[in-house]
């Protein structure tokens, strides 16, 4: 979840380019860079760190030229250092460009371009597409021709930022699933992943679509279809927004804007790993012998992750807290053990600490984490990134349904390669996994209704998650959510665990939150949603059965779709409740007291 900031008009572009690029800092990032153009030659300035400190070591505010590009980097492909922040170049260095997104299919494109003599300087997916445009050069006859064949190569998502020396007086910028947005100004002109960015200089604002580019100049703006070339009639906003309201483009707080952000994430984490996962699966198709070390909302993802193994794969893991990892199982671990390390930061340092114990015991160690370079990637063997982008809630969200996502794809390739499922249902499972980020965003129409429920609810004091089966993480995860932010005690526990104690704690008006989506165990969930009702409960349930209405006292109607992916989808409705319901009890969901984000002490 880069930032990128574009300028061309008469100011000095790069102190608009740093101004630009600290009002996207909230974004997240690791590295920075810019290049600027004058008299047809490029300057570029770039490297690992924060923007303060570059910009006093590099000058990046004493770059020449009036048109520019900046950008915020998150890696994704190769470790945060100098070589691979953005900029990047084609050979000849007359190519400059920017990106934001993750190419699906950079490997194969690298290995054809260095067939015809390419060099690359970097480790990213990103200077790929420099050298494509290159190439394509050489048989077009415009630049913006040889661009839109280049981009047409590409599988994934990009949002892009591209300077040409030999043409002085423009800049493009190309968005396919990654956010992008022009400022348009008088005698000058921005383009920015978000609106703050330039929100400074202008309000009025032009918003990409996927698969659309912009040529701009600084009198000028002209967006186009990528596929034709066709210009596209755009109209310009003016933006309401006060800067703090744009960083978070117009959401209250940042948690939810990044629970708004999960269809995006949900895509990136299938671009990313879609290139990987199988291979990955064949490493790990060996072990029997498997352990999920996590802590907090990484845990529940374990337990997912553990059932879907269980079912697809045949295989049956122990999850176990990192905290008590290396205490009760060290005596277990051998060469013959494979533990999957679940952590959003791969910082958190209980996680750390299993896994460093299950390499001096010769395991094998796979890293499910969302920040390359991360001290967990350097002690794994194996490593699969969530692709989630930086998350400025404390709060899990995005990070969550893309921890599940990359489990969903690992279940399913361990399956294929051990053939444990047939060939058609797994064909089938990642075909809706595809439209998992659609089923997200209908959920997220429930919010108006959320949070008059939440009106409801605020002054209660105890809320029970129940589920069965692969729904008893997810109630785990719903009642977490609720505890972090809201302060509410909150208990998620299986189902069927009810009668066998909590059942005594359910009192008249007791909100019950049942996770019932159709699937095997649906009819014994509707018979624990009985028991919890017949002792007063308010009986609040997630599921695509019609049956649920008589049993229920609020039905949050979910869209039908294979129990696997009901963690993914089901967990939505949950953190907007618990969104609402710290709001409206006065707390602030982005810092919920006692927590921090990454968790690296013991």
């Amino acid at each position: 979840m880069c930032g990128i900031i574009g300028y061309i008009g008469e100011r000095s572009a790069c102190q608009v380019i740093v101004k630009g690029l600290k009002r996207l800092e909230y974004r997240g990032y690791d590295s920075v860079g810019i290049v600027t153009e004058e008299n047809g030659k490029l300057h570029i300035k770039k490297g690992a760190g924060r923007i303060d400190e570059l910009a006093e070591k590099l000058g990046l505010l004493e770059m020449p030229g009036k048109r520019g590009i900046g950008h915020t980097r998150w890696a994704t492909h190769g470790v945060p250092n100098d070589v691979n922040a953005h900029p990047q170049t084609d050979c000849s260095g007359k190519i400059a460009l920017v990106h934001n997104g993750i190419i699906e299919n950079y490997g194969e494109i690298k290995e054809e371009l260095l067939a015809k003599g390419h060099r690359f300087e970097s480790d990213t997916d990103t200077e790929v597409i420099a050298h494509l445009i290159e190439e394509e050069l050489k048989s077009s006859e415009s630049f913006e021709e040889a661009m839109r064949k280049a981009l047409l190569k590409l599988k994934g998502s990009f949002a892009l930022g591209i300077i040409y020396t030999e043409e002085p007086d423009r800049l493009y910028f190309v968005r396919n699933e990654s956010p992008l947005v022009l400022g348009i100004g008088e005698g000058e002109n921005f383009a920015a992943s978000d609106v703050p960015a330039f929100l400074e200089y202008t309000n009025r604002a032009v918003f990409l679509d996927d698969g659309e580019y912009a040529v701009i100049t600084k009198d000028s703006h002209v967006v186009k279809k990528l596929s034709t070339g066709e210009v596209i009639d755009k109209p310009v906003y003016e933006v309401e927004w006060t800067l703090e309201m744009a960083e978070k483009a117009g959401y209250p707080h940042f948690m939810l804007k990044e629970i708004y952000e999960q269809p995006r994430a949900i895509r990136d984490a299938i671009h990313g790993n879609a290139g990987v996962i199988e291979d990955v699966a064949k490493e790990i198709a060996k072990y029997d012998k498997i352990f999920f070390v996590a802590m907090g909302t990484s845990y529940h993802a374990a337990l997912v992750g553990k059932y879907l193994l269980q079912r697809l794969a045949k295989k049956v893991p122990i999850v176990e807290e990192a905290s008590e990892f290396r205490y009760e199982m060290e005596d277990l671990i051998d060469e013959n053990t494979l533990v999957i390390a679940i952590t959003q930061s791969g910082e958190t340092a209980d996680t750390l600490a299993a896994m460093k114990l299950a390499k001096a015991r010769g395991a094998k160690v796979l890293a499910i984490v969302n920040v390359v370079g991360s001290m967990a990637t350097r002690i794994a063997d194996l490593t699969l990134y969530t692709h989630a982008g930086p998350e400025i809630g404390v709060a899990a969200t995005k990070t969550y349904t893309t921890q599940l996502t990359v489990l969903t794809m690992l279940a399913t390739a361990l399956a294929r390669v051990l053939g444990t499922a047939s060939e058609e249902y797994l064909n089938e499972l990642e075909s809706k996994l595809k439209e998992v980020p659609e089923l997200v965003e209908k959920v997220l129409k429930h919010d108006g209704a959320l949070r008059e429920l939440a009106e409801e609810l605020k002054e209660k004091r105890d809320f029970f998650y129940i589920g069965r089966s692969i729904g008893v993480p997810t109630a785990l995860e719903g009642a977490l959510k609720l505890k972090e932010i809201s302060y509410i005690h909150a208990e998620g526990l299986s189902a069927g665990e009810l009668k066998h104690g909590p059942l005594a704690l359910l009192e008249n008006g007791v909100p019950v939150v049942a996770i019932a989506p159709s699937g095997k165990t649906f009819d014994k969930m509707v018979s624990n949603i009985e028991e919890s009702k017949a002792r007063g409960a308010y009986i609040i349930a997630l599921g695509d059965n019609e049956s649920l209405k008589r049993v229920s006292d609020v039905l949050i109607e979910m869209p039908p779709m294979d129990e696997l992916l009901t963690p993914i989808v089901y967990v939505v409705p949950l953190q907007i409740l618990a969104y609402h319901l710290a709001v409206l009890r006065g707390n602030d969901p982005d810092k919920p007291r006692n927590l921090a984000k990454s968790v690296t002490v013991e």
